[in-house]
Parts: C-alpha cells; structure tokens; sequence
C-alpha cells in the first residue's frame, strides 16, 4: 500500500485549511468555530435543552455543558429552568449571542467567497453539493433538521460540534 493516495485525505486537509481560516476570522468575536455553529443551532432551534443539543450534534453531555459554559460566560448563550423537567435546563441566544451570529454569518460568507474564488464557482457549487450528499448519505444532518439516512447514523459520543 506504500505510495498510495487515499481520496479522502483531500476532504480533510482542505477541511482544516478551511477551519484555519474561519478561526482567524472569528478570534476577534472571541469563538471558535465550534461555538460558532452551536449559536447557529441555538439560533434555528430556539430555546432547547442542552441535552438536545448534544445530541444535535452526536457528542458527549459533558462536552456540550463545557461548551454551553464557555458561551454562556461570554454572554452569548442564557440558560433557565426547564418548567416540564426540574432537572433540566433551557438554552437560548442571548441579544448579545444574536448580535455576536450576525459577524459569524459575515465571516462564513467571506469563507464561502474564498473557497469560490479559489476553484471557481462551478467547482465550488459542485463540491459543497457532493460534501452535502455525502454527510447526508453518512448520517449527518444540519442541527436541528431530520436526518435523511437511517441508514449509517452519525456515531454518538464523538465530539464533533
């Protein structure tokens, strides 16, 4: 197998130069870009329990609650009691939180403009249509939204918010 090229390898690296970048875009706003799409679900989901949320996106509690924690010392994310479960707790944006997601939606739309200028707008088209099919096809889905494939479901437990 020595020498040989393995396709996905080319998702991951431009994946991370990616994720390079939107970090450098979104370290002014003081969020990375894992709390940037926490606040985005926030944002489409409305008020939902932080156990929802975890599972939103396939990982652990404990790491949703270090990553509710971190927003919420910020002052982007509020949490209250839940009044249907007295143990639970509901999230939400806070107007700062709001405020905050309109620069990410400016930096994810500068992101987007790079990858396009970078391969044109074709290959650029073609290329967000092919990840999307393939998260779909592995399972993914956008928080919040169904899953299109019960197939091969999204592992739980990993930490990918």
């Amino acid at each position: 197998m020595k020498g040989k090229k393995f396709q996905f390898h080319m998702l991951l690296h431009s994946a991370d130069l990616l994720e390079d970048r939107l970090r450098m875009l979104l370290m002014p706003m003081g969020i990375g870009p894992r709390q940037a799409r926490d606040q985005d679900a926030l944002s489409r989901m409305g008020e939902v329990s932080q156990v929802t949320l975890a599972k939103e996106f396939g990982i652990t509690q404990a790491s949703m609650s270090t990553m509710t924690n971190r927003l919420m010392a910020s002052g982007h994310v509020v949490r209250r009691d839940d009044p249907a479960d007295t143990r639970g707790k509901l999230l939400s944006l806070s107007d700062g939180g709001h405020a905050i997601l309109e620069r990410v939606y400016q930096a994810w739309n500068e992101l987007d403009r790079h990858a396009s200028d970078a391969i044109g707008a074709d290959a650029d088209k073609a290329l967000t249509s092919g990840a999307r099919n393939l998260r779909d096809a592995l399972g993914g889905h956008a928080p919040g939204a169904p899953s299109k494939n019960t197939i091969c479901p999204q592992p739980t437990g990993k930490d990918s918010a």
